[in-house]
C-alpha cells in the first residue's frame, strides 16, 4: 500500500509541469479573442479618425482665416464651428495652426486649457502636415495633460499650404473597458514605452530596452514626461508548445507571473499585448492533479477492498454450502404448503367472481326498478299530457268536418295540420318513455350531453308543469360529448330533477337551475334547487342505499345511490353540496371525449 502511494506521489511530481503548461496554453488561447478584439477596436478608432483632418481642411473658411488671422468677425465663427465639429464627431480637440506653428483657432477656445496661442512646432504631426503629408503622432498633451493620438493635414490656399488642421482623440475609454476583464492589456510604441494600459501605474513605463536615440527624440518632441520613463523589472521566457511568453514582473515588492501574447497595429507602430495571470492556471493544474490523485487512490483502495472481500466471500461460500442442503429441504416443505394455499385461493377467487356477477345483475335490476318507479310517479302527469292532445285532436277533427261541409277547404286543411302536430307531440312523448323504460346496455361511448338533458326535460315536463316549476337552463352553443351511456345518463338527470322538485314541495314558486359547462378535460352538469338544502347528516349519507329524507311511503332511498354508481361506472363523480343562497346542488362530472368517427368527419 505504501509503495503504491509513493508511486502516485512520484507520478504527480513529474506530471505537474506538463499539466501546468497545458493550462497556461489554454489560458492564452482563451484570451486570444480578447486581444484580437482590442486590436480591432483600436485599429478601427484610428482608421475612422485618420480621414477627418483632410476632410476638414477642405473648408474654405479655414484658408480665409489663415490669410487674415486678425479678422475679428471671422475668428469667433471659426472657433465655434470647430467646437461644434468636435462635439458632432466625438473627438477631443480640433484646432487650426498657421505656418509658424501658432494655434489661431481651436474647439477648446472656451476652456481654461485652450490651444489658442499655443505653438506646436515641436510636434512631428505639424511638420509632416506642413510638408504636404498626413501627420500622425501619439503623445501626452502638453496643454491638456491627456494622452491622445493626433492627426493633421495641410490647409491649402490655392496651391500654397497656408497652415495645418489637427484632430486629437483620447483613448482613455478603451482602458476603462479593458479594466473589466480579468487580464491586463498594454499598448507599447516602437520605443517599448507603455502608452496605454488598464493599469495606470504602468503608464510610460518600458517593457524591454529603449533605443539610444529614442530618449532624445521623446525629449525633443515632448512626447512623454522623461522623468516617468522607467523600465518595468521583467523577465521574459517563451512558453513551450505555443507562441506565448511567460513574463515575470517584480515591482513595488510584488511579484506577478503572466502569460503574454501580442498583436500589431502597423499604421501607428503599436504592439498590443494581453497579460493573463498564471495563478488560475496553476490552481487548475493543482486541482486536476489532486482529482487525478484522488481517483488513483480510490482505485487502489477499491482494489484492496475487492481483494479483501473476495477472501471473505470464499470463506462465506464455504459456510453457506452446509446451509444450502437444509434450506432446500425447507423450501420443498414450504412449496407443498403454498400449493395447498393456492388451490384454496383459486376457489375463493371463483366464488368472488360469481358474487360480483350477481352483484352487477342486481345493480342493473335496481336501476331498471328505479326507472320504473320514476315512470310510475310520472304516469298521472303523462296521462294529463296525453289527454290534452287527444281533446285537441277531437276538437280539430270536428272543426275540420264542419269546414268541409261549408266548403271552407283552407280552414279544414289547417285543422288537419294541427291534428298531425298533436299526433307528432304524442309520438315524441311515447318515444321518450320507451327509450327511458328499456333496459340499458353496459356499452359506453361518446354521448351528446345537450341531447341527453333535452330528452330528460321532455320526460319530466308534465311533472314540472304540474308542480308549477320553472327550469332555468341555457344550453351551450355547441354539443358537448362525454364518455357514458345515453339511457343511463338520462336516468341520472331525471332522478336529480325529480329530487329537486321534491325538495321544493313547500316553495311557492319553485325554480330548478340546470347548467352544462366544460373545464379542461372534464365537463360538469349541475342541478340546483331553492329548497331548504341538506343537513350535515344528509350530505354524509346522500348516496348510501335506502337513505332518504322523504316521508315514509314516498321513496326507497335508491335513486341517488343508483345514480352515484352509474356515474362512477363512467369514470365520473356525482357530488352533493349546499348552495350559498339556500338549497342544494348536485354535480355530475364526466370525461370529455371526441364525437363518433362519422360525426367528427362531417
Amino acid at each position: 500500500m505504501l509503495a503504491a502511494l509513493a508511486a502516485l506521489l512520484l507520478v504527480a511530481v513529474l506530471a505537474f509541469p506538463r499539466l501546468e503548461r497545458a493550462y497556461l496554453v489554454a489560458t492564452g488561447d482563451r484570451d486570444r479573442a480578447t486581444l484580437d478584439l482590442a486590436v480591432q477596436v483600436l485599429r478601427g478608432a484610428l482608421n475612422r479618425t485618420e480621414a477627418l483632418p483632410s476632410l476638414l481642411a477642405e473648408r474654405p473658411i479655414l484658408a480665409e482665416l489663415l490669410a487674415d488671422p486678425d479678422n475679428s468677425g471671422l475668428l469667433p465663427f471659426v472657433n465655434e464651428q470647430l467646437r461644434q465639429t468636435a462635439l458632432s464627431l466625438g473627438v477631443s480637440d480640433v484646432y487650426l495652426i498657421d505656418r509658424d506653428g501658432l494655434t489661431i483657432a481651436a474647439s477648446s477656445y472656451r476652456t481654461d486649457r485652450s490651444f489658442v496661442g499655443q505653438s506646436f512646432t515641436y510636434r512631428p504631426y505639424f511638420t509632416e502636415a506642413l510638408a504636404g503629408g498626413l501627420g500622425r503622432f501619439h503623445a501626452l498633451g502638453t496643454t491638456s495633460g491627456e494622452r491622445g493620438y493626433f492627426f493633421a493635414a495641410p490647409v491649402l490656399d490655392g496651391t500654397r499650404i497656408a497652415g495645418v488642421i489637427a484632430v486629437k482623440i483620447t483613448l482613455d475609454a478603451f482602458e476603462a473597458t479593458w479594466a473589466e476583464s480579468g487580464s491586463t492589456i498594454i499598448v507599447q510604441d516602437s520605443s517599448n514605452v507603455i502608452f496605454l494600459s488598464d493599469r495606470a501605474e504602468w503608464h510610460f513605463r518600458t517593457l524591454g530596452p529603449m533605443p539610444e536615440a529614442a530618449l532624445e527624440t521623446i525629449a525633443v518632441t515632448r512626447q512623454y514626461p522623461v522623468s516617468r520613463l522607467r523600465p518595468l523589472p521583467a523577465r521574459r521566457m517563451p512558453l513551450p508548445g505555443s507562441d506565448y511568453e511567460i513574463v515575470t514582473i517584480e515591482d513595488d515588492a510584488t511579484r506577478q507571473t503572466m502569460v503574454m501574447q501580442t498583436g500589431l497595429i502597423a499604421t501607428s507602430g503599436w504592439r498590443v499585448s494581453i497579460l493573463s495571470p498564471t495563478a488560475p492556471a496553476r490552481a487548475q493544474a493543482l486541482v486536476a492533479l489532486a482529482i487525478a490523485g484522488l481517483v488513483a487512490l480510490f482505485v487502489v483502495l477499491l482494489a484492496a477492498t475487492i481483494w479483501q472481500r473476495r477472501l471473505r466471500l470464499e470463506d462465506r461460500l464455504a459456510r453457506q454450502a452446509g446451509e444450502q442442503a437444509r434450506l432446500e429441504a425447507r423450501v420443498r416443505e414450504r412449496t407443498r404448503d403454498l400449493d395447498a394455499a393456492n388451490a384454496q385461493l383459486r376457489l375463493e377467487i371463483e366464488e368472488r367472481t360469481r358474487a360480483e356477477a350477481q352483484l352487477r345483475k342486481t345493480q342493473t335490476d335496481l336501476i331498471q326498478a328505479g326507472k320504473l318507479a320514476a315512470l310510475g310517479q310520472m304516469s298521472a302527469a303523462l296521462s294529463h299530457e296525453f289527454n290534452q292532445p287527444l281533446a285537441a285532436v277531437k276538437a280539430y277533427a270536428e272543426n275540420a268536418a264542419t269546414f268541409l261541409d261549408r266548403g271552407r277547404i283552407p280552414e279544414a286543411r289547417e285543422n288537419i295540420g294541427l291534428i298531425s302536430a298533436m299526433a307528432d307531440r304524442m309520438a315524441a312523448i311515447s318515444r321518450h318513455l320507451r327509450n327511458f323504460a328499456r333496459r340499458p346496455q353496459d356499452k359506453t361511448g361518446p354521448v351528446p350531453l345537450r341531447a341527453v338533458i333535452s330528452d330528460a326535460l321532455d320526460l319530466m315536463r308534465p311533472r314540472i308543469e304540474g308542480a308549477g316549476a320553472r327550469i332555468l337552463y341555457d344550453p351551450p352553443a355547441t354539443e358537448v360529448w362525454a364518455t357514458g351511456g345515453r339511457v343511463r345518463l338520462q336516468q341520472v338527470i331525471v332522478n336529480l330533477i325529480g329530487n329537486a322538485l321534491d325538495a321544493m314541495e313547500d316553495v311557492p314558486h319553485p325554480v330548478v337551475t340546470l347548467s352544462l359547462h366544460v373545464t379542461g378535460l372534464r365537463c360538469r352538469i349541475e342541478v340546483e334547487d331553492h329548497g331548504p338544502g341538506l343537513s350535515d347528516e344528509a350530505l354524509a349519507q346522500a348516496f348510501d342505499p335506502f337513505f332518504t329524507t322523504k316521508p315514509p311511503g314516498q321513496g326507497l332511498g335508491l335513486g341517488l345511490s343508483i345514480s352515484y354508481n352509474i356515474v362512477r361506472d363512467f369514470n365520473g363523480r356525482l357530488m352533493a353540496a349546499n348552495r350559498a343562497g339556500g338549497g342544494a346542488v348536485f354535480t355530475v362530472e364526466l370525461d370529455v371525449t371526441d364525437p363518433p368517427g362519422e360525426m367528427a368527419a362531417q
